[in-house]
């Protein structure tokens, strides 16, 4: 039987790099040929380009994973984060329609104005805070315009891996170089290790299932604070730390950043459980995986 023929855009960012290692690693190759694409080979800006680089691989299903992911930079860059994540994503949808091809695009939580109370559902109304999210929830509704019966749309929220850039890598730089860090305590959502979506992109490529909004984060609440304390005791534990510092939470306010972000972008992610079969891991038992990754390396 011939395997599955899946293209991968943004294949050099962390959750591209994360699907290539975990599928090789877990034997799913063996069913998946995966072709990996990223600047400056392949651009989703450039129409010709990603015309000509896909038509070669032939893919049945594309994962795109190609963003402008800057939150902070986008406020003044708002016209390249809306070429990338709008413009980009509506070129990808418009590619896999006219070639019957599935498209599993990847979306924030950042799409949510954090007003919320309880966890986000997919079909909640959405109001970004910032251009970032603007421009993302602008490129959800590209792809479903485009490709409304073939395109999955997956939100996720706080991404981390081993690779950088992401906020674990710079708490433990930060970490290593000062004895005292501040760290926001009032914005709360969950921290998502590349490697749980990566399982789950699995899960989504052998299920039936070809549109629709899905959520997707590890299990748990956590502030970033929380996050950063954390980071701190499995470091200690796995010896990539030599001493504890100082870690005192503050409010939002002690932290102006140029980008808004919503207070409270927990996911709730019931509808993924029951349409994929997977369950989600609590962030504390990823993070420790990811820790433990980093000490091997």
């Amino acid at each position: 039987m011939s395997s599955l023929n899946v293209a991968v855009l943004g294949a050099n960012g962390q959750l591209g790099k994360t699907i290539a290692a975990d599928w090789h690693r877990s034997g799913a190759e063996q069913q998946i040929s995966l072709h990996g694409f990223d600047l400056p080979e392949l651009d989703i800006c450039q129409p010709g380009q990603l015309r000509d680089r896909l038509a070669a691989v032939k893919p049945r299903v594309i994962i795109n994973t190609a963003a402008y992911t800057q939150v902070d930079k986008a406020e003044t860059e708002k016209e390249l984060a809306t070429q990338v994540n709008r413009d980009g994503a509506a070129t990808v949808a418009e590619w896999a329609a006219a070639n019957n091809c599935r498209l599993i695009h990847i979306s924030t939580d950042f799409v949510f104005d954090g007003s919320a109370s309880s966890p986000y559902r997919p079909e909640d109304p959405i109001n970004p805070l910032n251009h970032y999210g603007l421009s993302k929830a602008q490129g959800e509704h590209a792809v479903r315009q485009r490709h409304p019966d073939g395109a999955l749309i997956i939100r996720t929220s706080w991404l981390y891996s081993r690779y950088p850039s992401n906020f674990v890598i710079t708490m433990l730089r930060l970490m290593a170089e000062r004895d005292r860090l501040q760290v926001v305590a009032d914005q709360l959502g969950t921290p998502t290790s590349t490697h749980s979506l990566a399982r789950l992109l699995r899960s989504v490529i052998g299920s039936d299932i070809d549109s629709g909004i899905f959520h997707w984060s590890d299990a748990g609440v956590a502030s970033w604070y929380d996050f950063a304390v954390a980071i701190q005791e499995e470091a200690l534990t796995q010896g990539l730390l030599r001493s504890a510092i100082a870690i005192e939470p503050i409010a939002s306010t002690g932290y102006p950043t140029p980008a808004a972000r919503p207070a409270f972008s927990v996911l709730d992610k019931s509808a993924s459980y029951e349409r994929f079969a997977v369950e989600a891991v609590h962030w504390r038992t990823e993070l420790r995986n990811v820790i433990t990754e980093l000490g091997e390396n």
